[in-house]
């Protein structure tokens, strides 16, 4: 969820060691008052909605970006801070897609004995946004913009995606736009809620949903999942994870791939059999093109590998905190030990980045190595996957969503600008990714309803 690809020409504007240090105490606060509230549990009629740590991090994060200028100066979160929490977004989530490797090479003959569910639960995913967010983008009167808007959730690729082949300052760009700040803003918060109301009704397999929340973005899978794990016994959760990690690196890799070559083309087609009938007679809810959905240029952080390998080992250091206060397991040696195999992952799945000429994403690297580790057939898998089993993956969840909350107030008063209407179809296309996924991964396991 970082915003470089936005900028139509971005500028840096350097962070001072004093600033850094105060984000991430800001962060470690947050953190531990987040896994002190715990978890929240909120009846919805015959469902319920779980409110997890990583909820409030977000929420606490994005309270204190947008009360900054309130707040005493040196507290203040600048919007080069900002910047600079969105940067470090991607080192913590290398550290939650190292865990979830870990736990994934274990289970890979589960997986693989899946069979069918996890391929074709792809096509829930990208092609889900449109048939659940196009009809109601032109029902509400969005044109052209409900393209840009509903044939992806709207991540970085897809940005570069719309705005190589319509410019940002097209109809498409302005949807793609909203899409991705809509997403940034509420995503997180929005799939957890859903994913943790859908789980509680009981009518699907958990693996069904846990695949359904491999959306393709970090910290939303993250939120997504750990709804779903936060209902299930402590057995089933892990499992929850790991297909979630499957599906969310097969829709990472093949993502830009498949939207740019299916979805788009698809949602485009789509979009003229069904605006003469749902659309013809409606005004144009977008009007003229307003200034306030063109790309905003924005300040690009860039930390160093020093700083980076330094954050990986804070946030290690912020999961061993909330792997005790909410899940009572002290960081004694093992619990140490397995945390240092998880940023050890990281390392060497990023030195294989470089050495590659970062030609694959760095994701893909970490997993691969996390699932290397715990694979039955290599040596120490067993007391790889015990040490490092002891840390909650949810533990590792919430600083990502802390940083997230800490960045999300530079895009608020553009969010502000964008109108209820693309912001309830970014919603619908959000959901349809997640309920698109989960019902065709279902429908594959031969799970029984009810």
């Amino acid at each position: 969820m970082t915003t470089d690809v936005l900028a139509a020409g971005t500028r840096t504007r350097p962070v001072t060691g004093g600033g850094k240090l105060l984000l991430f105490l800001l962060a470690l606060v947050i953190v531990v008052i987040a896994e002190a509230i715990g978890n929240v549990s909120i009846p919805v009629g015959t469902g319920k909605i779980i409110l997890l740590p990583l909820l409030w991090a977000l929420l606490l994060g994005g309270a204190i970006g947008l009360l900054s200028p309130r707040l005493p100066p040196p507290l203040r979160l600048s919007g080069a801070m900002q910047n600079a929490a969105s940067a470090y977004l991607q080192p913590a989530l290398l550290i939650f897609i190292a865990k979830l490797g870990l736990l994934v090479g274990g289970s890979l003959p589960k997986i693989l004995a899946s069979g069918w569910a996890l391929v074709f639960q792809e096509f829930g995913h990208f092609f889900g946004t449109m048939v659940f967010g196009l009809p109601v983008a032109l029902l509400l009167g969005i044109k052209r913009e409900a393209i840009g808007a509903t044939f992806s959730v709207g991540r970085e690729p897809s940005l570069a995606i719309i705005g190589e082949r319509y410019g940002m300052d097209s109809p498409e760009g302005r949807g793609v736009l909203a899409e991705y700040l809509t997403g940034t803003v509420f995503g997180a918060v929005f799939i957890a809620l859903l994913a943790g109301l859908i789980t509680s009704l009981g009518i699907f397999n958990p693996l069904a949903l846990a695949m359904g929340a491999g959306v393709g973005s970090g910290s939303m899978m993250a939120a997504a999942s750990g709804a779903i794990a936060a209902q299930q016994t402590p057995e089933v959760a892990k499992e929850v994870a790991t297909f979630a990690a499957a599906s969310n690196l097969v829709t990472t890799t093949i993502g830009t791939y498949f939207t740019l070559f299916l979805s788009l083309p698809f949602t485009i087609w789509a979009y003229g059999k069904l605006e003469p009938i749902l659309g013809r007679h409606r005004p144009d809810a977008a009007g003229p093109a307003p200034a306030a959905l063109d790309a905003p240029v924005h300040e690009e952080a860039r930390i160093g590998l020093p700083e980076t390998v330094l954050a990986w080992i804070m946030i290690g250091a912020y999961g061993l905190i909330g792997n005790w206060l909410t899940y009572g397991v002290a960081p004694d040696r093992t619990v140490v030990a397995g945390m240092a195999i998880i940023v050890g992952a990281v390392l060497a799945g990023y030195a294989l980045y470089l050495a590659c000429g970062r030609k694959l994403p760095a994701v893909l690297w970490v997993s691969l190595i996390g699932m290397a580790l715990t694979y039955p057939a290599t040596p120490y898998a067993a007391e790889i996957a015990a040490m490092t089993g002891k840390i909650n993956f949810l533990a590792l969840a919430t600083p990502i969503l802390t940083f997230a909350g800490l960045s999300v107030a530079k895009d608020v008063p553009a969010f502000r600008r964008l109108g209820w209407r693309i912001v309830v179809v970014s919603f619908m296309a959000n959901a349809g990714t997640f309920l698109g996924a989960a019902l065709i991964a279902q429908f594959f396991l031969h799970a029984p309803l009810g």
